[in-house]
């Protein structure tokens, strides 16, 4: 009775949340089955790895049952866990703490190809339920990674809430507080829902104005279809929301974002692959800044199309750029932005050393910036956007439409956009004054 409940809820909501003449419309995740069975988990406290006996509880509890971590108990995660689970109910009042062991997880951590990043915790299965009751969620010690590192993120930090090869799973009020990197990584994920979710990546002993906390997105896809995130409040020092490749029929709406660099589409075709991303629509966005370090509010990001030299453990020190692939129907509306360093943005020349401008591979069409409002943070020549495609493939039906933002805090909000743009097609770009 309890999933039958749940799944109504979910579809009720979901009607009213997406419609809308524009974008996509996932579908609702299928709520678990439910055979009666519970497995309430306590802490052993005193820092002694509760991974073990959380492992015991999905595998007691899986196929219909209920995983209980009650409000006020804190559970020690010493080792890596990827529990595969179906038709399971969590209620996770309870938080997990990572441990501040950097040599275990930098030695440890599942390897993720992409970026050559790594993760603590991932989560596999089908019909899911999460729910953290406003009180649940992870805590991922990132201070002690912020502090030994600074502003120079080294290999091997683990990612505290992945989902890989998933299906059908709603999360419900849940927040990660201070991740080693990336907040919550979805990878092979179909028909997902994630309703009041907060991300805070705030590293305490960083001097003001500097970022210690790069590469702590708030909320990532990629290889995904039919994803609905919605009431998210991220703070960090880096994307607030990135749709990376092959992730299609996205929709978002009502997200805060406190610093970084705003909500991305990208990076895209950095390796030598099909790096398309088709139907997203996010709306209603406040974009904050933070520690005067608020870079972008909406942008679509790709790489260069040559195989490039890079030194970045993020490309694992090898060439990279040359994919491929389509960027079409994205559509931001309703943006409220204040301080950040520029609105709508297009950028295709990732990975340049200065020698392949406008050689990416990606296409983009069918982009539409529409109601931005605010400020921004000082951009010289009253420029409030900008648009920088491919000369491979100019961009096209690019729209901006009621980007009525001021250049600085004391300056006046312009009527229309104004930038510059190169590598599009004629015509290609409206509502843009200086294109």
């Amino acid at each position: 009775m309890r999933s039958a409940i749940v799944s109504a809820l979910i579809a009720a909501s979901f009607t009213i949340s997406s419609a809308d003449a524009w974008g996509p419309r996932p579908s609702p995740p299928t709520g678990p089955s439910n055979n009666g069975k519970t497995c309430t988990v306590i802490a052993l406290g005193n820092e002694k790895d509760d991974t073990p006996q959380i492992l015991n509880a999905f595998s007691d509890c899986n196929n219909g049952g209920t995983v209980v971590f009650p409000e006020g108990q804190n559970y020690w995660i010493g080792t890596k866990l990827n529990p595969v689970i179906y038709d399971v109910t969590v209620e996770w009042k309870g938080v997990w703490t990572l441990s501040n062991d950097l040599d275990y997880w930098r030695n440890n951590s599942y390897p993720i190809t992409f970026q050559n990043h790594h993760a603590g915790f991932i989560i596999t299965g089908e019909r899911i339920h999460i729910n953290g009751y406003g009180t649940g969620g992870i805590y991922g010690n990132g201070n002690a990674w912020y502090n030994a590192e600074k502003a120079t993120t080294l290999p091997g930090r683990p990612m505290p809430f992945v989902f890989w090869n998933v299906s059908d799973v709603f999360v419900e009020h849940f927040y990660v507080k201070d991740p080693p990197l990336w907040s919550l990584n979805i990878m092979n994920g179909t028909n997902m829902w994630f309703d009041d979710i907060l991300n805070n990546a705030t590293a305490v002993n960083a001097p003001y104005g500097t970022n210690w906390v790069q590469n702590t997105d708030g909320f990532d896809t990629m290889d995904t279809n039919n994803i609905m995130l919605t009431n998210m409040v991220y703070q960090g020092g880096d994307d607030c929301i990135a749709i990376k490749p092959r992730s299609y029929n996205i929709f978002v709406q009502n997200i805060t974002c406190h610093g970084g660099n705003g909500i991305a589409i990208g990076s895209l075709g950095q390796y030598l692959e099909d790096s398309s991303v088709a139907n997203v629509l996010v709306k209603d966005a406040q974009i904050l800044t933070h520690n005067d370090d608020m870079t972008n509010s909406a942008y679509i990001k790709t790489w260069v199309g040559d195989l490039v030299p890079q030194s970045s453990y993020e490309s694992a020190g090898l060439p990279r750029g040359g994919g491929w692939g389509v960027v079409q129907n994205i559509r931001f509306e309703n943006f409220h932005v204040v301080g950040a360093a520029i609105g709508p943005d297009i950028n295709q020349d990732s990975g340049d050393n200065g020698s392949y401008p406008g050689t990416s591979k990606m296409e983009i069409s069918n982009i539409a910036f529409v109601n931005f409002t605010g400020y921004l943070a000082g951009a010289k020549g009253n420029r409030t956007a900008a648009i920088s495609c491919s000369n491979v493939y100019p961009c096209y039906n690019i729209a901006l439409k009621d980007v009525d933002l001021a250049p600085s805090i004391n300056a006046s909000a312009q009527t229309e956009a104004v930038g510059t743009c190169v590598y599009v097609a004629a015509g290609g770009v409206s509502g843009l004054s200086g294109c």
